[in-house]
């Protein structure tokens, strides 16, 4: 969601109830109304539930989420993607392009990539802004 979906987030979250042991456990780790990517991931390890459920309760609570892992938001105006300085790795661009669903690539997958070639999550990013390829959904729900 953008900027002017700030204070709605959880108008895309109609009917659902949300978990008060998820929300007590994100309620601890905001500050001024924003919890970070890595927070998020870590409550869900915590509690053994999915990034989606804790996204599912981010978004009820009204909270912004912010300094995405994959630098792709909450970095204020900008995003936070290294530029690359050399041509994309070719087993690289393989792994992306064969990783790609209806032309995009998911988050989880833009990870697992980042941990099987041993590179940093932006680098993914970075890789896939220069193929033009979005990375959606978020394992949290915040886009796409």
């Amino acid at each position: 969601m953008t900027h002017e979906d700030a204070g709605h987030y959880g108008g895309k979250r109609r009917g659902v109830e949300l978990n008060e042991v998820i929300a007590n456990k994100i309620k601890e780790k905001i500050s001024d109304n924003r919890i970070s990517c890595a927070e998020a991931h870590s409550i869900a390890v915590e509690l053994n539930v999915t990034p989606a459920d804790i996204g599912t309760a981010i978004d009820l609570l009204e909270i912004r989420i912010v300094k995405c892992q994959l630098g792709l938001f909450g970095y204020a105006e900008k995003k936070n993607i290294p530029a690359l300085s050399d041509k994309i790795n070719p087993e690289i661009e393989s792994a992306i392009q064969t990783s790609l669903i209806n032309g995009r690539l998911a988050c989880s997958a833009a990870w697992e990539i980042s941990k099987r070639f041993n590179i940093s999550k932006p680098m993914v990013s970075a890789a896939c802004e220069t193929m033009k390829i979005k990375i959606s959904p978020c394992q949290l729900g915040a886009f796409g």
